[in-house]
């Protein structure tokens, strides 16, 4: 049985904390990205560039985040979703598996909030996997609006008969976005909620892993000091066996 193991982890761009305070986590990410052992990790808000961090943090990356987070080996897809007055941020994709193609597109629904698609086909044991890195808004009638594009978007994109993982923070503090990527026949694990948010005390589940045309085998949600102290979320991991040709 092939399997594939997924990472799904909103990094809040590498700092922890505001104003003075605020502290730099990118090089303990680094390490926390390498424990999770995963396939293909699917990153949100990521840092390309940002000039006024850099001056400030005499440790800043000379790399953009996803270049440096990735562990050796590994594949980096990176795509701008918001252009800000000191640089730019967006999605990202680490891969161990190497990456056939990918593509962008924008999902923004009002100009408050700039957001982004990343499509990238991954060749696993072999096999074309299709992964979709997502980070919805925070209003809940822009989410309901951007998933549509994303279902608009899988059914001109995706193959159909072919195995697709949409990973990401949803931002959905209820079950909608569930009901509705489930219209697709995209599911996230049933059972008892992986709180992910905030990671300080874990009281609700944003972040997901939803599958079509993969076997689900199981979820965690590393925990602890460490893990509350590097972003505001906790990383979801999942596994999924694929299906045989």
């Amino acid at each position: 049985m092939n399997i594939v193991r997924i990472a799904t982890y909103n990094i809040h761009k590498g700092v922890q904390g505001i104003g003075p305070g605020r502290r730099l986590e990118i090089h303990n990410l680094g390490r926390a990205v390498e424990q999770l052992d995963a396939d293909i990790v699917c990153l949100q808000e990521v840092r390309k560039m940002h000039r006024r961090e850099e001056k400030y943090f005499a440790h800043w990356p000379e790399l953009p985040q996803a270049d440096f987070l990735a562990p050796q080996g590994y594949d980096a897809i990176y795509q701008t979703n918001a252009i800000t007055r000191h640089g730019e941020h967006g999605n990202a994709l680490l891969s161990r598996w190497p990456v056939v193609t990918h593509q962008h597109e924008d999902i923004s629904d009002h100009r408050f909030e700039q957001r982004g698609l990343l499509h990238v086909e991954v060749l696993v044991h072999g096999q074309a996997v299709h992964v979709l890195v997502v980070h919805l808004g925070l209003i809940r009638p822009s989410r309901t609006r951007q998933v549509a594009q994303l279902q608009r978007f899988i059914e001109r994109e995706i193959p159909r008969g072919s195995p697709l993982l949409v990973a990401g923070d949803f931002n959905d503090w209820g079950n909608s976005v569930q009901h509705a990527m489930e219209a697709e026949n995209l599911k996230a694990f049933g059972g008892a909620q992986q709180a992910t948010f905030p990671s300080r005390l874990p009281l609700v589940q944003l972040d997901y892993v939803y599958a079509r045309g993969l076997t689900p085998l199981g979820t965690q949600v590393p925990r602890g000091r460490i893990w509350w102290r590097m972003s505001d979320h906790l990383p979801l991991i999942a596994e999924f066996a694929l299906p045989i040709q």
